[in-house]
């Protein structure tokens, strides 16, 4: 059987190409990134031809043919995308190919550097026993999808550029009574976040994202609407390094309304913008740091002296991870209790969480994918993989977090809730719907 690959991508034109990577890369950086993605793509597409009965064809939008080919090769046939939108063009690209002969057509994007020739031989494989064949991204969108015949219905009222796309393309599929299957997912790169995937290819990214520097120690900072406490945040952190030159700070901002960033500026601080949610924001703090070692700190917490030290120290030990301590600012019989059990967790079970600084070596945290990009629980499925791999140790001190979550709703309250919140997502229920039920607001039906 005759494949049909298409691979979808556009001319790397400095500020018309990953326009949401601009803030972070630039515009230069952000089609810099497009030109290699795309690179990327046509050596996996081409290692592909070699094992299978297959034909390439790139379709793009932005220029011409001619500029096309001078950048990726002309070894590879390149046409203009027809239609209005996405979907359009995507019924246009199968339907062309079918009526030129293809027996099965497979379409990709330029966006996952995890998609290998492997991971289209796969497809092309099921493919010859489904009628549709999927490759989900991670943000709800799909990488992928192979068909044997054109099918318009799977491209129309669709919202392209949602995290709804797979889910309703998926309906579709279905009731249209074709046979599907999917592959295993895999990240897509258009946002900051995302760039964590990219760190396992230094050649992909090199001159694009910081270079690891040796001894450096990168902070990451999550911030929302943080200023009353960044400031006594960001002065700790200052003071209490005993190496302040191997030393970087990076504020990852989720839109704050108010003066967080030029806070964090102020204090030495390089602040980035992203999109909201713990997971986000960490991911794309870690993704533009250089630090050979990670330390992930909320924005209402301080740092025992000399904790670059004790980081150190802590690692040397060779664990896979490392936490400090807790210790909560409004002394208590039930906060005092509520610090006890913490660290009675973290020791023994090795299961410390986000409040308490989690740290590890930067190769590690982009071996493992860094976090999920979640509102919630975050932390703790971080931790989870990272037992997996090692031990996860505790610092010999402690980190002072403030009691405001306590106070605003209560010792047994906060406790039962964060209880029934790790409940629940062992069952189940998705990370988006726990932190709507955590800040009080009413899940919807999705």
């Amino acid at each position: 059987m005759r494949t049909q690959l298409i691979v979808f991508t556009r001319y790397p034109e400095p500020g018309n190409t990953k326009t949401r990577l601009i803030p972070a890369l630039g515009p230069e950086g952000a089609a810099m990134l497009q030109q290699r993605l795309t690179l990327h793509t046509l050596d996996a597409a081409r290692a592909f031809q070699q094992q299978a009965a297959s034909s390439i064809e790139v379709q793009f939008t932005g220029r011409d043919a001619s500029a096309m080919q001078a950048i990726f090769g002309d070894d590879i046939r390149y046409t203009p995308q027809q239609g209005n939108d996405l979907g359009e063009r995507l019924h246009h690209a199968i339907e062309s190919a079918s009526q030129g002969g293809a027996d099965q057509v497979i379409v990709i994007g330029s966006d996952c550097p995890l998609l290998d020739a492997d991971v289209l031989a796969e497809a092309n494989r099921q493919l010859k026993r489904h009628d549709v064949v999927v490759g989900p991204a991670e943000d709800g969108g799909y990488y992928l999808l192979g068909l044997k015949s054109p099918e318009q219905t799977l491209f129309q009222d669709i919202p392209w550029g949602t995290s709804e796309v797979l889910a309703q393309t998926l309906q579709k599929i279905d009731a249209a009574g074709l046979k599907r299957t999917l592959l295993a997912p895999l990240p897509d790169v258009d946002y900051p976040e995302d760039l964590v995937a990219c760190r396992h290819w230094p050649a992909l990214v090199d001159g694009i994202l910081p270079k690891c520097v040796p001894g450096r120690l990168s902070i990451v900072i999550p911030t929302l609407n943080e200023a009353e406490r960044l400031a006594d945040t960001l002065s700790c952190v200052h003071s209490r390094c005993t190496n302040s030159q191997d030393l970087e700070v990076i504020v990852a901002d989720g839109g704050s309304t108010d003066d967080t960033v030029a806070i964090a500026q102020r204090h030495a601080a390089k602040a980035i913008a992203c999109r909201p949610g713990r997971g986000i924001q960490m991911n794309a703090g870690a993704a533009l740091a250089s630090g050979e070692t990670l330390l992930f700190l909320h924005a209402d917490s301080q740092l025992p002296i000399g904790y670059d030290q004790m980081i150190h120290n802590t690692l040397s030990g060779k664990p896979i991870a490392g936490a400090f301590r807790l210790q909560i600012d409004h002394d208590t019989p039930g906060l005092r209790m509520i610090a006890r059990l913490a660290n009675l967790r973290s020791r023994i079970l090795q299961r410390p969480y986000g409040d308490q600084g989690l740290f590890l070596r930067s190769h590690t945290f982009f071996e493992i994918g860094g976090f999920r990009n979640w509102p919630l629980m975050e932390d703790f499925e971080l931790v989870q993989r990272l037992r997996k791999r090692g031990r996860i140790e505790l610092a010999d001190a402690s980190m002072t977090v403030s009691a405001r979550r306590w106070r605003k709703r209560g010792v047994l309250r906060t406790t039962c809730l964060n209880q029934a919140i790790v409940l629940a997502w062992r069952i189940g229920v998705s990370p988006e719907r726990l932190a709507m039920w955590y800040r009080g607001k009413r899940a919807s039906s999705s």
